[in-house]
């Protein structure tokens, strides 16, 4: 019999097993509590219960845990990135980011992306597969024992789309915010997706408190199809209406990312046409420098300072809440996926980013 993932198993479900296998259901609770309070990763660590229990429960689960392969530490503003190691030779990656108000994490929800955006370094080497709600969660859960704090709010802006793996990624909001568990309230936790306004839909019908994040990049469809080939399925108007109804439906403001890009879509009449669009919407714009990838660098380059400003200046004069995006751990490649990329290439005997190298951080492997 294959063994289960205990860690990604509800409580209710622990409880199920319980009872059918002839136990007590309290068990399933002290079981939860140490995977995700006490986080053990061994069941003989798990005292209170006997040892032909620990047997039983090792013969018939397996318990997840993610190995740090590197880990850098920016000597700016000391973000942390993290590169994990899954069980099966994969890797993920995770950024930990420090503000006034808390640490953010940001996590993947899967090993590389489908969706083909093509400013976006997660999507060049190539979707494998989706994380588990556990592989998701723990994450949250070696961040947290690595660096000695508390996360205080979640991103689901790393490699992958998360509404891609929607049933895992629900099931990873459960385990996160359980009352026996970690207790995050889903109010803290941030969901971007690329628009699949179908999942976005169904999420709204949720109803769990998630700040919606879109990244649209874009003030047309001409511009956004381009580079994000998810708007050839569902265009801006199509994900504008998911995204009224996610606001109307939850009365949660919507963000919009919009990365900035020179001489593509950071026009003061780009901005005019966004605003246009956005106008009497619950919603804020998040202005982002984009990210130069190696491989694209020629194609997408971060729009001028200049250009930046006017363009907060067009929307926030139309009544759009607008910020720009501070820059965190730029000496560390912070943007998910090139030091998977990085890495990947090391193992094949090649560097596949020539700039991924170290230059001014803190490195630990």
């Amino acid at each position: 019999m294959e063994k289960r993932d205990i860690l990604s198993c509800s409580l209710q479900e622990l409880e199920s097993y319980f009872t059918q296998n002839g136990h007590p259901k309290f068990r399933a609770k002290q079981v939860f509590r140490w995977l995700h309070v006490d986080r053990v990763r061994d069941f003989e660590k798990m005292t209170n219960l006997s040892a032909q229990l620990r047997a039983q429960l090792d013969e018939n689960f397996y318990i997840t845990s993610l190995k740090i392969k590197k880990r850098l530490v920016s000597d700016l503003d000391n973000t942390v990135k993290y590169l994990y190691g899954l069980s099966d030779g994969e890797y993920i990656e995770s950024v930990l980011m420090h503000y006034h108000y808390g640490n953010s994490l940001c996590i993947s929800t899967q090993v590389g992306c489908k969706m083909g955006c093509r400013f976006c370094a997660s999507t060049i080497a190539g979707y494998v597969r989706n994380l588990r709600p556990s592989e998701i969660l723990e994450q949250i859960y070696m961040a947290e024992q690595d660096s000695g704090q508390a996360v205080s709010t979640v991103v689901l802006m790393g490699i992958g789309e998360p509404l891609d793996n929607f049933d895992h990624v629900l099931r990873f909001l459960d385990l996160l915010s359980s009352p026996e568990g970690h207790q995050m309230s889903l109010r803290h936790v941030t969901i971007s997706t690329c628009g699949l306004v179908d999942k976005i839909y169904e999420l709204a019908e949720k109803k769990l408190g998630i700040t919606l994040t879109v990244s649209l990049h874009a003030p047309n469809d001409e511009i956004r199809s381009a580079s994000m080939p998810v708007n050839r399925k569902w265009n801006i108007d199509q994900v504008l209406a998911a995204c009224k109804y996610y606001a109307e439906k939850t009365g949660r403001r919507v963000s919009f990312e919009y990365a900035l890009i020179r001489n593509v879509n950071d026009k003061e009449e780009h901005a005019r046409q966004l605003l246009t669009r956005l106008k009497g919407m619950l919603c804020h714009v998040n202005l982002i420098p984009v990210n130069e990838v190696a491989e694209r660098k020629s194609l997408y380059r971060t729009a001028p300072q200049a250009n930046v400003r006017r363009f907060q200046e067009i929307l926030q004069s139309g009544g759009i809440n607008t910020t720009v995006r501070r820059t965190l751990g730029a000496d560390i490649n912070a943007a998910c996926g090139q030091l998977r990329r990085e890495e990947a290439g090391r193992e094949r005997g090649c560097m596949l980013d020539e700039n991924c190298g170290n230059h001014g951080y803190r490195i630990v492997t």
